[in-house]
């Protein structure tokens, strides 16, 4: 009879594709965050995991296909926080453009060197262009949705929802940049978003 010290060792468990595809995202962004993104390679990713890079390729097939894929895990992310704070706000037009306004400011001031790096490298890519593609398109369908209600006629013209996004851009780098406070930041976004919500459709030519 065997005694416990000469039994075998437990067989490692197996992981998932999920597990595995989720172990993998986990430890890119641990590389990207110590190492940064420049040196961030298909073949790092699997060293620094423990597989085979096979493993890595059939999961992203090429770096762009792993950078992408921690684009669109982090603005997942954002996506989720702004839906729950959404979600928890009164049904008010000052409410619902403040938290808008601060998802979007505090996203890109929490960014750090990852997501920065990231959208770098990917610059020009069909990747990137795809993923800002669905972004804005998703960033102003929420905008509709949230503003709309509280817009004459229950309405928001396109022109109005392109102005927002705008405004978004370019005060939150500008905060990023220092230029702004957070807050300088926010207010402004949230005073933007009540004035083109106040306009309604009248974006069109000749509107007031």
């Amino acid at each position: 009879m065997s005694s416990p010290s000469s039994a075998p060792a437990a067989t490692r468990r197996r992981l998932t594709r999920a597990d595995r595809r989720r172990q993998l995202l986990d430890t890119a962004w641990s590389l990207v965050r110590a190492e940064g993104t420049d040196l961030l390679s298909l073949g790092r990713l699997a060293e620094a995991a423990g597989v085979a890079k096979p493993v890595v390729y059939d999961h992203f097939g090429t770096r762009a296909g792993l950078l992408a894929a921690l684009y669109e895990e982090y603005d997942a992310r954002q996506n989720a926080a702004m839906d729950a704070a959404l979600a928890g706000s009164p049904a008010t037009l000052a409410a619902r453009a403040a938290v808008i306004a601060a998802a979007y400011v505090d996203c890109v001031m929490q960014q750090g060197r990852e997501i920065p790096g990231v959208t770098a490298a990917l610059a020009g890519s069909p990747e990137l262009d795809a993923i800002k593609r669905d972004y804005v398109e998703g960033f102003m369908e929420k905008c509709r949705q949230a503003l709309a209600p509280f817009a004459p006629g229950a309405t928001l013209d396109p022109a109005g929802l392109w102005v927002i996004l705008g405004a978004a851009e370019s005060l939150s780098q500008a905060a990023a940049a220092g230029q702004l406070s957070a807050a300088q930041a926010r207010d402004a976004l949230a005073a933007t978003l009540a004035l083109v919500c106040a306009r309604g459709g009248s974006y069109a030519a000749g509107g007031a």
